[in-house]
């Protein structure tokens, strides 16, 4: 006859816990450098920063999640070139935003060995 014990982290829900806790934390960390990214890209482009601009990004909680914003400056959309605005004058927009997500994006999994060793500690 086998007997199974079913004990630790893997039955008592703390390694579930933790992997939830991981992606918060990745998430999170993934838009705080997401806020730097934008600003580096802001930072090159714009030829006379006042300094609003890049002042108003910022991680905001959206839909559950963080995202990084321009905290909904007007101006915004003309600045990253999404805007109908666009259209109808030879400035096509800087793609801060678009630009700062790509170069992240190929970062992501070393961020997420940085973040990792925690919460990997907590499921054993």
């Amino acid at each position: 006859m086998i007997e199974v014990h079913e004990t630790g982290p893997f039955f008592n829900g703390d390694a579930e816990r933790a992997a939830h806790d991981f992606c918060d934390a990745l998430a999170t960390e993934v838009a705080d450098r997401g806020v730097t990214e934008v600003k580096q890209v802001l930072h090159s482009v714009l030829r006379h920063p006042t300094g609003y601009y890049e002042s108003r990004v910022q991680v905001e909680m959206v839909n559950g999640g963080p995202a990084v914003t321009d905290g909904g400056v007007i101006y915004g959309p003309w600045l990253e070139g999404v805007s109908s605005r666009n259209n109808s004058t030879r400035f096509k927009g800087y793609a801060a935003f678009r630009r700062a997500k790509q170069a992240l994006e190929a970062k992501i999994p070393d961020i997420a060995e940085q973040v990792m060793p925690t919460y990997i500690d907590r499921m054993n």
